[in-house]
């Protein structure tokens, strides 16, 4: 993978993040952490913490504990301590990646001279409106994907186009090489973890365990396969989270209402993902709300493994591009066990990933950075 630009200026970079657990905009902040401690910047992190500092302490950032993300009003006490925390960073950059975060800078920053620059993202389709239209405020508007972009220009009006840019997500190659098979020791592990998953078909669904990402329709598609005479198992991977233990339970009362009960298992995340897209036949990606991007199609493209999912959204954006074969309409039950069916039986070949490179994201990230500051 290429190596970051080092700039001839250096910059102290502040991210602003409810908490570093999981998902898409956590591994983005990290992912553009890693690349401005590379570019010899200062990075620094504001969250209420998660399992993701330990990382991103090593990656050589700096990580403030600081919860500006829970809904609540007990979270506007912290905007003091937030401005004072900027005060004493001078940061040439704020850069917000989520709605209540990015109030809370925008607050903070008010009156702070020099001002630093305010960046937002905008991660996700959020319901429009005053509260979310904070992350419309920023001097410029990062969204991670076409769909995004087109989204809150036609929910905001008043929003100028050219403040708008789109940096799509991507991933490294070389985490998901072209081909990767698990080597045997691996092999013989996983399939004794999971024995159920041997000697069959695997159907993965990389998920958190929240209803509007799908798993419902996996376990239809895979009752639905089960009723056309062809073996499958279904890898439901991610779903089992504290808290999330009221839809667990919920899910395999589907499960065995549907007559799978040997043929699905659920997991909490895992940190073998590559591996187990490797091993998949087909990978779900079968959200019933539209999604602003879809990471988990590009991971398993780029590792040559067919992805079968909805077409709406980032995920149907990206599968429109690079894979059209996976596309299915939302919630067409018969398309979809149709379409897994004829995948299973012989998937259309797979080209190398030529887009979609984490490097392009840090690098086009980091340009915007000294851009905005330049001005």
């Amino acid at each position: 993978m290429s190596s970051i630009v080092v700039p001839a200026r250096l910059l102290t970079v502040v991210q602003l993040i409810p908490a570093l657990h999981s998902g898409g905009a956590e591994r983005s902040a990290l992912e553009i952490a890693r690349a401005l401690v590379q570019a010899g910047h200062r990075s620094v992190v504001i969250s209420a913490g998660g399992r993701l500092t330990e990382q991103l302490l090593a990656e050589g950032s700096e990580h403030i504990t600081l919860d500006l993300g829970r809904k609540s009003l007990g979270t506007l006490t912290r905007l003091s301590a937030l401005r004072r925390v900027l005060h004493e960073l001078k940061p040439d950059i704020v850069h917000a990646r989520s709605r209540l975060p990015a109030w809370m800078g925008w607050w903070a920053l008010k009156g702070m001279a020099p001002r630093p620059h305010f960046i937002t993202t905008v991660h996700g389709l959020n319901s429009p409106g005053s509260y979310s239209a904070i992350l419309l405020r920023g001097e410029r508007v990062i969204a991670v994907s076409q769909t995004v972009r087109d989204y809150v220009l036609s929910h905001y009006r008043w929003l100028e186009p050219g403040k708008v840019k789109v940096i799509p997500r991507g991933i490294d190659p070389a985490a998901f090489p072209y081909g990767h098979r698990p080597d045997d020791a691996w092999q013989k592990a996983f399939y004794a973890e999971f024995p159920a998953l041997a000697g069959t078909p695997l159907l993965t669904m990389p998920a958190r365990g929240t209803r509007l990402k799908g798993h419902h329709d996996a376990i239809e598609l895979l009752a639905d396969l089960k009723r056309r005479g062809i073996e499958a198992r279904l890898l439901l991977l991610g779903v089992v989270e504290p808290g999330r233990e009221a839809y667990v339970k919920e899910l395999r009362e589907l499960i065995s209402t549907r007559g799978v009960t040997t043929q699905v298992v659920l997991t909490p995340p895992r940190s073998d993902i590559r591996d187990i897209y490797a091993v998949s036949s087909l990978v779900l990606q079968l959200s019933n709300k539209p999604e602003s991007f879809g990471r988990t199609v590009i991971e398993a493209l780029s590792l040559c493994r067919p992805v079968l999912g909805y077409a709406h959204g980032g995920v149907g954006e990206l599968l429109a591009e690079l894979y059209p074969a996976g596309r299915v309409p939302p919630g067409d039950r018969e398309r979809l066990v149709e379409r897994a069916a004829e995948l299973l039986r012989v998937a259309p070949s797979i080209s190398p990933l030529q887009s979609y490179r984490l490097i392009d994201m840090q690098q086009t990230t980091l340009a915007l950075y000294d851009e905005v500051v330049g001005s």
